[in-house]
């Protein structure tokens, strides 16, 4: 079952950025995972609150290979200095339609 990670980012401090983009690329393809949307270019359609600077999603081919990038040991600095730099939301979806 495919699943998806969408993130919402917004920096805080940018200097974790120009070491974080290239390894986590990496990262993400040594776990199946694609990047789908990586973009400042969003705008909220309905509903209130802040928006994030950064929108991202990432398609995983399933739940375990998510969990696995989630807690490769070398992903632990890249995910400590996002989250130090920046206010960041991270959700797992699974690609079902429940209402169908």
């Amino acid at each position: 079952m495919t699943y998806y990670s969408v993130l919402d980012v917004t920096p805080t401090r940018e200097e974790w950025m120009a070491t974080y983009i290239e390894p986590v690329n990496r990262l993400v393809a040594k776990h199946g995972g694609q990047y789908l949307a990586r973009t400042a270019s969003h705008e909220r359609l309905e509903g209130q609150g802040e928006n994030a600077a950064l929108r991202v999603i990432i398609e995983w081919p399933s739940r375990n290979a998510a969990e696995a990038f989630m807690s490769d040991p070398d992903y632990a600095p890249h995910l400590e200095a996002r989250t130090a730099g920046s206010i960041s939301h991270h959700y797992l979806i699974e690609g079902k339609d429940d209402q169908a």
